[in-house]
């Protein structure tokens, strides 16, 4: 009788050994196929998803233990090609965690369910659910695989649920435009707000007797209802200005794109890096390397850092390639458009070009040979909440098993990446300039040490605007000449905090320890990172006082002051104002068309973006990464600025850059200000070798947490920590800590933190296991190798 192991797809996400049903040849059964196994017992006995690994002849279990069979398959021929179960195998090595894990955190919500049928045809037609195979005799179970492996029977993806398949977008704005009595339109409403797009089923599920209410917000065309597995465009797609016409390269990008077209006929595995200046014509060499891989019979994975510039992307391919299959794949789509895509790509052999962001590295895309990561400094490429990776690792893996080619692309690059390149170890091709010759603009530094204080005590004087007078003329002077400026202000919202006068308190969340940050178009103070709300205004949660000044200035707030400066309302790109799916497009071409002079916008807006008629950057804080406790914090803010100044001067005519900064000493301006990586990469190199940081050293992170109120939290922790001193001695480990995490308290959990050192990464790994062997079930704990948060 032959076995297989399986990985659940689901928690536990254990691997477990299960018999195979004799219904079934052995051949049928091979690695990457989906299967339904029963799990639990009595009246917990379910069926759950699991993907088969492999195929043994023996059960690896004690004896006298007997397997349970498995149900049926959930597909007939593995979704899951070889490479793929390859690179899910490494990385739950590397992570510690089980194989199950790692795929149910990247398939696609519907391949992790058993929601499929049975369609028999012919004279007996007939749709079976698994749920009316679980009560068929063996004798039936027999016949019916029988039809299935002849043909005469199919297995069809999960029915097609109406209320599962419809989702609900939101087609305005805060603030709301309903009466304020209604509270219920109101909730849904702040419901898709923070949600995103959900399927209508979910809603009424989450929001109780909210029927009623969705259908007066559908009649008042303040919701939609869109089919989550519609064909076509993505929402707002054919807002976004048409693609630039094809242009010839210049001698430098022909250079870059002989050099690459060389690595991609390689016989072996290839890396470079594509190292250029902002507005060098990186994107033009990605599009013709990818025309060139194509021809060759090889798919190409273009990615980006965020949504925006995934679009953008797929939009200059679609003009540049128009002959080209194409799809496009990211995390906002919906469930069923997700796993549509992953569907096709598993059954075609054809070559085509996917655009998206990092989780299209997890999709089963044919004959693979060509991976290309624009912006590849982005933090936004090291995924981190429930299952932890670094996308250009994850590329070279599969680049290295396909023999194929990787690129980085950036102006800015990763201060490892580029101690790789000046290591030998990574070849690299440089653009020096901008596309036409332009200059890049000169940045010039704005001294606000001796501004009023953003964040006055109770007897100050209520805060004045962020920006300096320097700042406001220069604005009101491009305004004067009809040209447009963009201004960067990494933080969303009203204002960062709320101080009560009555008692000289901020208002805090109540599960973390952190400010809440008024957003005025909401109504509400909203914590970013647990998501508790309430409204404002409501009484002080201290002395229930009601008179409140708001602290600092976001994004919102900013753009309010600056629409004096326009004499018209400025445009605003966030998190918060691109929520409603297509409005990010909106924004970006209405700001395109020129129907505002200004655009305020957080770190969103600092890549990628192509505006000739912006001449002015400014950024409002320069500061504000700075002094967070993470010892990349000068490459993020040098890499941050260097970008939003990229922003200006792309055009025909010149450009300027203004930063904002109360520490105009500090070492990183004088390489913002010349765009001189080179010279910041030395800088920092210096101090990251004498300080022990990476490239020089491996770096984890082990996050230990438990809850506020657990009376044992404390004393496990102190005990698990004396013995993860001796056991990092043991191996070698440089541990740090554990010692409070700079956000202490998060979605009421007390969190910790260990820094582990290390000259490699298996005794990081060996020790982290060692933790785990011994901490109590209330004591939570993660690592991150390569940390990128250090919060």
């Amino acid at each position: 009788m032959p076995y297989a192991r399986v990985a659940l797809l689901s928690p536990p996400y254990a691997t477990l050994t299960y018999s195979l049903p004799p219904f079934f040849p052995e051949e049928f059964w091979r690695a990457g196929l989906r299967v339904a196994i029963p799990l639990g017992k009595g009246r917990s006995l379910a069926l759950r998803a699991a993907v088969l690994l492999e195929v043994r002849e023996t059960a690896d279990v004690p004896s006298g233990v007997v397997c349970k069979e498995v149900f049926w398959p959930l597909e007939t021929e593995p979704l899951l090609p070889a490479d793929l179960l390859r690179l899910v195998a490494d990385l739950a090595l590397r992570q510690g965690v089980e194989p199950g894990h790692v795929l149910g955190h990247v398939l696609p919500q519907g391949l992790r369910s058993t929601g499929v049928r049975l369609r028999r045809l012919g004279d007996r037609a007939e749709t079976l659910a698994l749920r009316d195979l679980r009560q068929a005799r063996k004798e039936r179970l027999a016949e019916l695989a029988a039809e299935l492996l002849a043909g005469t029977a199919r297995l069809l993806p999960r029915c097609a649920d109406a209320a599962s398949e419809e989702y609900c977008h939101l087609r305005v704005e805060p603030p709301w435009p309903v009466r304020p009595g209604a509270k219920r339109q109101i909730a849904i409403l702040e419901f898709l707000h923070a949600r995103g797009p959900v399927s209508r089923r979910r809603l009424l599920r989450e929001q109780k007797d909210a029927a009623p209410a969705l259908v007066a917000l559908l009649r008042a065309g303040h919701v939609a209802i869109v089919r989550g597995d519609m064909e076509g465009e993505e929402p707002g797609a054919s807002l976004l200005a048409p693609a630039p016409e094809r242009v010839c390269l210049n001698a430098d990008q022909q250079a870059a794109l002989g050099a690459l077209t060389a690595a991609l006929d390689a016989e072996s595995a290839q890396n470079r890096l594509l190292y250029g200046v902002t507005g060098s014509g990186k994107t033009a060499v990605y599009l013709e390397l990818a025309e060139r891989a194509l021809a060759r019979g090889r798919s190409v994975l273009l990615l980006a850092p965020e949504v925006a510039l995934a679009l953008k992307l797929r939009r200059d391919a679609a003009r540049a390639l128009p002959d080209v299959p194409h799809i496009l794949y990211h995390g906002y789509q919906s469930p069923g458009r997700r796993e549509a895509a992953f569907r096709a790509l598993a059954e075609s052999t054809r070559p085509c070009l996917v655009v998206g962001t990092r989780s299209a590295l997890f999709l089963p895309v044919p004959q693979l040979g060509c991976i290309i990561l624009d912006e590849e400094h982005d933090a936004s490429f090291k995924q981190e909440e429930g299952l932890s990776y670094q996308a250009r690792e994850v590329a070279w893996f599969r680049m290295r098993g396909a023999r194929g080619l990787l690129v980085l692309g950036s102006a800015t690059p990763d201060l490892k990446t580029f101690h790789a390149a000046s290591s030998g170890r990574l070849p690299v091709l440089r653009l020096a300039e901008r596309v036409g010759g332009r200059p890049l603009p000169p940045v010039e530094l704005v001294d606000i040490s001796a501004s009023p204080r953003l964040f006055p005590d109770q007897d100050a004087a209520p805060a004045a605007g962020i920006l300096a007078s320097q700042c406001e003329a220069a604005l009101s002077e491009t305004l004067a000449r009809g040209e447009q400026a963009v201004v960067l202000l990494n933080r969303r919202g009203y204002a960062p905090l709320m101080y009560c006068l009555s008692c000289g308190k901020t208002q805090r969340c109540p599960h973390c320890d952190i400010g809440l940050t008024y957003h005025k178009g909401l109504e509400r103070l909203v914590c970013h990172y647990c998501g508790y709300s309430r409204p404002f205004p409501s009484p002080c949660d201290q002395c229930r006082g009601m008179e409140f000044l708001p602290l600092g200035e976001g994004t919102e707030r900013l753009a309010e002051r600056l629409s004096v400066i326009a004499g018209q309302p400025v445009l605003r790109l966030d998190r918060d104002s691109t929520r409603r799916p297509g409005r990010m497009e909106e924004i970006l071409e209405a700001f395109a068309r020129r129907e505002s002079p200004i655009l305020v916008g957080t770190q969103m807006l600092s890549k990628g973006h192509h505006f000739p008629q912006v001449t002015l950057a400014i950024v409002a804080d320069g500061d504000l990464g700075l002094n967070l406790p993470d010892y990349r914090a000068a490459e993020r803010t040098f890499q941050l600025l260097v970008q939003s100044a990229g922003r200006a001067g792309r055009g025909e005519k010149p450009g300027r850059v203004l930063i904002q900064t109360r520490a105009t000493n500090h070492y990183c301006w004088q390489y913002v200000q010349n765009a001189d990586y080179e010279g910041f990469y030395a800088a920092e190199l210096a101090l990251r070798e004498k300080r022990r940081y990476p490239p020089f050293v491996r770096l984890g992170l082990l996050r230990l947490s438990y809850a506020a109120d657990e009376p044992r939290g404390g004393a496990a922790l102190g005990e698990l920590a004396s013995a993860l001193r001796a056991q990092a001695a043991k191996l070698g480990v440089a541990m740090l800590g554990p010692a409070p995490a700079p956000l202490g308290l998060l979605r009421g959990r007390k969190r910790f933190q260990c820094l582990l050192k290390a000259e490699a990464w298996p005794p990081v790994r060996e020790l982290y296991f060692f933790a785990k062997s011994r901490n109590p079930p209330f004591l939570r704990l993660s690592l991150d190798l390569d940390p990128v948060n250090m919060l």
